[in-house]
This record gives structure tokens, sequence and C-alpha cells, in this order.
């Protein structure tokens, strides 16, 4: 069985390719080892860091109520919880559990994709990212990443362009 034929690879590529992303879905790239962080993913593609799409899942609490948040942020940012706050207009914003992040997203930490979730995330995309005329995301599994624009991510994941850091 070829890696790109595990369940999570398999959902962001038709999640790409359904989204009209065929390039992206065609380019996804199996990396020998995990890139469970931006300076190994930019060091496996060769990279600036920064060119990396970090796909960050946050608990954004408001009242009683807690709902997902996915920031895809630049390799080279730390997204700034009290920014996301009053971005998501949210009480506060906390890190979530491997549990949280697997039930929102289907997928686990170190390859979330910002695409092939069980239902939409509010997504925040970090404006640090125009600057790369390709930037990296991960694809749905921690040795899987693929090709795709700043633009690209906008469109895919109906995210909000955003300053995400401090």
């Amino acid at each position: 069985m070829s890696a790109l034929d595990h369940p999570g690879i398999r959902k962001v590529s038709a999640a790409l390719a359904e989204a009209g992303h065929h390039d992206a879905a065609n380019g996804i790239r199996v990396l020998a080892d995990a890139v469970r962080t931006a300076a190994a993913a930019a060091e496996a593609v060769g990279v600036p860091v920064g060119a990396i799409a970090n796909s960050l899942v946050f608990a954004a609490v408001r009242g009683d109520e807690t709902t997902p948040l996915l920031v895809l942020t630049s390799g080279a940012h730390r997204a700034d919880t009290a920014t996301l706050a009053a971005l998501a207009g949210a009480d506060r914003i906390e890190r979530a559990t491997p549990d949280f992040v697997r039930q929102h997203t289907g997928q686990v930490i170190g390859g979330v994709s910002p695409v092939g979730h069980p239902a939409p995330i509010r997504t925040f995309v970090d404006v640090a990212l125009e600057q790369y005329d390709v930037v990296w995301a991960a694809a749905g599994h921690p040795h899987a990443v693929y090709p795709t624009t700043y633009a690209g991510l906008v469109e895919l994941t109906g995210g909000t362009p955003a300053e995400v850091a401090r």
C-alpha cells in the first residue's frame, strides 16, 4: 500500500480536487520522516520556514460555548492568543487537546491540513504567508505536505486574512 493511500491523505487529496485545486492534490509529497514542526517541514522541502503554513487548532471560548478555531500561520510566527481572541470575538483562546483536534479535524496534531475536516472550521490565514509564491501545508498526516499559495489557502478554507502574531 502506498503512503498516499493513508485515509487522512486521501481525504485531503479529495478535498483539494473537489475544490478545483488539482495541482495541489497531485502535488502531495510524502516525506521519509514526520515533519511535526515548521522547521522540520521547511528543511524537508527546502524552503524558508516562513513559507510553511502551520495549521494550529485552538479552542475559542465564549461564555459556556467552546468552538474550534483553525489558524494557518507562517512557520516564522507564533500565533498570539490575545490577538486571536479579539479577532474571533472570544473571551479567551485555549490550546486544543489532541482529542479536541482529532474530533474537529479528523487528523492528528502534526498532520492537520487546512482542508479535509468533517465540518467547516472558522479559519484565520496569516497575512505573512502572502509574501511567498508557494507555501507548504500539511496533508492530513505528519509525513505529508502539499504546495499551494496564500490565495489558495484563503479560497480553500474560506478563511479570513489576518495578522495573527504580535
